[in-house]
């Protein structure tokens, strides 16, 4: 009884047995014959088959179908892998009997819905950065495409990578376009600050985006790049020729205050203007240096400065001629006769001739005398040196006539130093002839022209003042025979006599009158200090300059070389050794 519990299908055969074993009893009771109880037996084996048949069918269209299933989440798992670039996941175990279909499929199942769940998340992720992509390239190459493919077969992470790195070239090259438009923004911006123009307004006219009011985002792309950059350089342009202008007036400004000697305190107001006369087009950043306005204001000021000047043309030109003068003056020159100048005034007035020609002129010898006088600033110094030596040579030629120059006294010693730095120089003063008269000489040769000192030739004046020197080393010699003689004179009567003259000096003894140097009041000169004057036209040679009338062959003199050589004497020492020995007598 415990055997037919425990096996089904034992008691399933227990319970058809019962019921055939009822069925013979109601078969008996009606009657059956053993042909009908046989075919209805049959019917019931048959009937019984299909149940069985239907059941197995069944039971083999489930398994089909688990096994199918199976397969199917199986290839779509390897499917999913495939696409997501990850290794299939192994399900069935090598032996079969390990577990049923069921069992199988319930292993599958939790793991196919994990990879449909990292699926999902993964197409996600690839439509969102595709959607960054297209939003991106959108912005800087114009192409709108709102239609998004994302390829279900390619899901693996080397795609996303690559994805993400076109991404991030693409957000690189964004970040690169919007610094390229915020300074191309800026620089627009200093050009309309420099030219007085409205920023907003010109940005607007290039993109609508940069006018500042739109809120969104700013147009990259390459169009609109253009249309900044042709805008800049159009903008450019303008300040170049505005700059260019505003310089010729700056310019024409300082001209006409330099002419008008245009106070300082009416000159500040413009300083900003000729502060960039010289400026390069970067350099110019101040605003509205470059407007309309400020250009008109300063053509305004230009022209009333032209219109003053037109009033204040006769003063200019006799202002102009003093400049000449004055410069002439200082570098002891003489200035040419212009006829054109000196009736400019005249010319002004009758309208005869124009003013501005009349500056010019005197403008151009102003140009040509500081050229010159730069050549004979050399010459000069040293004319200036050997004037000055003259000036000693003068002081130390009074000295030495002074009977008293050795009398103990205040201030005695000074003055013996003075005249020892003065013969000092008196010494120099044949080498310093010499190397002034080769200078001189140099430059006449180079330029081709004499060089004057206030309208004599310099090698003339030296050559006069040569001859002066010859003569009054001549004078001093005869002095010293005088003294010679006078005192033989002496020796002889104390011999006659055996007595001695009187001391006193005969008039034959005195000194004899200074050699004339021409008066020279104003220079302090000797030895020709007129000549060093500047003479008369009339009388370029005066009389007073020469103790005595010149011959025809000292004049000729003053063309040789060797009267510039040292003097091999000095006249002044030996002038200082008599009075000395005549002062001890």
């Amino acid at each position: 009884m415990s055997n037919v519990q425990s096996d089904p299908l034992l008691k399933v055969e227990t319970t058809c047995g019962t019921l055939l074993y009822e069925l013979q009893i109601i078969w008996n009771e009606v009657g059956e014959t053993d042909t009908d109880r046989d075919r209805m037996l049959l019917e019931l084996e048959q009937e019984c088959l299909e149940v069985y048949r239907r059941k197995v069918d069944q039971a083999n269209r489930n398994r089909a179908q688990l096994r199918q299933a199976i397969a199917d989440s199986e290839a779509e798992l390897a499917v999913i892998c495939s696409s997501m670039g990850e290794r299939p996941v192994h399900i069935r175990q090598a032996d079969q009997n390990a577990g049923s279909l069921k069992e199988e499929l319930g292993r599958i199942l939790p793991q196919l819905e994990e990879m449909r769940k990292r699926k999902l998340d993964r197409r996600k992720h690839f439509h969102e950065i595709l959607e960054d992509i297209r939003k991106i390239s959108s912005e800087i190459y114009g192409s709108a495409d709102h239609n998004i493919f994302v390829d279900e077969a390619d899901l693996s992470l080397r795609r996303l990578e690559e994805l993400h790195r076109q991404l991030h070239e693409l957000e690189k090259e964004k970040s690169d376009r919007l610094k390229q438009v915020q300074q191309h923004l800026d620089t627009l911006n200093a050009l309309c600050l420099v030219l007085g123009m409205d920023f907003k307004h010109t940005a607007s006219e290039v993109h609508t985006s940069f006018g500042g009011d739109s809120g969104g985002p700013r147009d990259i792309s390459n169009q609109t790049i253009q249309l900044l950059a042709t805008a800049i350089h159009k903008l450019r342009e303008v300040k170049i020729h505005r700059m260019q202008k505003l310089q010729d007036l700056a310019t024409t400004m300082l001209e006409l205050w330099n002419l008008m000697d245009t106070p300082v305190e009416e000159q500040q107001e413009f300083q900003n203007v000729t502060c960039n006369i010289a400026a390069s087009e970067h350099e110019i950043t101040e605003p509205n240096t470059l407007s309309v306005d400020f250009i008109k204001h300063v053509e305004a000021e230009v022209t009333r400065l032209e219109e003053f000047k037109s009033s204040k043309m006769k003063e200019l030109v006799l202002k102009k001629r003093s400049e000449l003068e004055e410069i002439c003056r200082k570098m002891h020159m003489i200035p040419e006769a212009d006829a054109a100048v000196e009736y400019a005034v005249v010319a002004i007035e009758s309208g005869n001739l124009d003013p501005a020609s009349i500056l010019e002129q005197i403008e151009l010898q102003i140009a040509n005398i500081k050229e010159e006088a730069f050549s004979r600033k050399e010459i000069l110094e040293k004319v200036e040196k050997w004037l000055n030596a003259c000036e000693e040579e003068s002081w130390l030629e009074e000295y030495n006539r002074d009977d008293n120059r050795y009398n103990a006294g205040r201030g005695t010693h000074l003055i013996l130093k003075r005249a020892e730095k003065a013969r000092s120089l008196v010494n120099k003063m044949p080498g310093m002839l010499e190397a002034l008269a080769s200078k001189t000489m140099a430059w006449e040769k180079e330029r081709g022209a004499e060089f004057l000192y206030d309208g004599i030739r310099l090698l003339s004046m030296l050559e006069e003042y040569n001859i002066l020197r010859q003569e009054k080393e001549e004078e001093r010699r005869r002095q010293r025979d005088q003294k010679k003689l006078q005192g033989q004179l002496i020796a002889e009567q104390e011999v006659l006599y055996g007595s001695k003259p009187s001391p006193s000096k005969p008039p034959s003894v005195k000194k004899t009158p200074r050699v004339s140097t021409g008066g020279a009041s104003n220079r302090k000169l000797s030895l020709g200090g007129t000549m060093l004057q500047t003479p008369r036209s009339d009388l370029p040679h005066s009389s007073k300059a020469t103790p005595r009338p010149r011959t025809g062959n000292k004049v000729d003199r003053t063309h040789q070389n060797d009267h510039l050589k040292p003097q091999q004497d000095d006249g002044f020492d030996a002038l200082s050794t008599d009075d000395i020995i005549e002062t001890e007598q």
